[in-house]
């Protein structure tokens, strides 16, 4: 017999819901784009308008604004920056989201985040919080990681469009394991960084030292490190990472969010650029 979380996501599964899409960066681009190709009406916003060009060119509605955007939406996927921005967005957007509209937040903002969101929506609307593992290249093919906390049901179709779900637990819980898989990402390709400044000090040759890293336990970090394709922007990594650091004593992770910060400083340009541009700064500053 079918549960009735099963019943109902098979129900929806038939369903093709009108879907708002807010934050069209390097990830939402990509993951709008899919929701359009597989045949949802799609009304995008985002706060440099020209960035949804592409999107509308293919036959997404670009709305003059974010409420504007929900009116009659069955559901809101936000993708944004932190928590401030999610916060801007949801000033203008609760008050417009229809009784039963469903908001998937698959931005990295942390737990605080997602249960302060919660309070302000209320029992009208369901939120699940469903950050992302991976990145453009996955987002592009359908393929990421998504931490999905809370009641799933009826939007399991809709995440299944862009990756494979993961639930983790109650609302919140994929917020806290996106910052768990972040903070892990941010510390190896630190660690990774700083072996090979040691290296760098040591006069050995750096492609050699780097190979003998890519065979041992590392090698995950060292090809995120070196990763072409790819982008989480040094900014956003410092994002989360002090995110991670205010949740807990992370001495490890501490040390790689000063160390980004510094290269930040010295590079405003890095804020936009992959880490592993940051990383690089890193092991040439000796």
């Amino acid at each position: 017999m079918k549960t009735a979380e099963e019943t109902a996501e098979r129900t929806a599964a038939h369903a093709v819901e009108k879907v708002a899409f807010i934050g069209l960066g390097h990830m939402g681009v990509p993951m709008a784009r899919r929701l359009l190709a597989a045949g949802h009406p799609l009304t995008v916003w985002n706060r440099t308008a020209a960035k949804a060009g592409p999107l509308v060119a293919e036959g997404a509605v670009l709305a003059a604004s974010p409420a504007d955007a929900v009116r009659d939406a069955d559901v809101l996927i936000t993708m944004v920056a932190g928590p401030d921005a999610l916060d801007a967005i949801a000033a203008e957007v609760a008050p417009a989201l229809r009784s039963g509209a469903r908001w998937i937040e698959m931005s990295t903002v942390g737990p605080d985040a997602v249960r302060a969101l919660a309070i302000r929506l209320g029992s009208g609307v369901t939120l699940v919080d469903a950050p992302v593992l991976g990145s453009t290249d996955r987002a592009a093919e359908g393929e990421l990681g998504i931490l999905a906390g809370g009641d799933v049901a009826g939007v399991a179709h809709v995440l299944a469009r862009l990756g494979t779900v993961t639930r983790s637990g109650p609302p919140g819980s994929g917020a806290a394991l996106k910052l768990v898989a972040n903070a892990a990402v941010i510390g190896g390709v630190g660690v990774v960084a700083e072996a090979l400044r040691l290296a760098r000090a040591l006069g050995l040759d750096e492609d050699v030292a780097r190979a003998a890293l890519g065979r041992g336990p590392l090698g995950g970090a060292v090809a995120r490190a070196f990763a072409d394709g790819v982008h989480f922007g040094t900014g956003l990594a410092v994002k989360d990472a002090g995110l991670a650091t205010k949740a807990a004593r992370l001495p490890v992770t501490q040390a790689v969010l000063e160390g980004l910060r510094h290269a930040v400083a010295a590079d405003p340009a890095l804020a936009h650029a992959d880490i592993a541009q940051a990383a690089a700064r890193i092991v040439r500053t000796v």
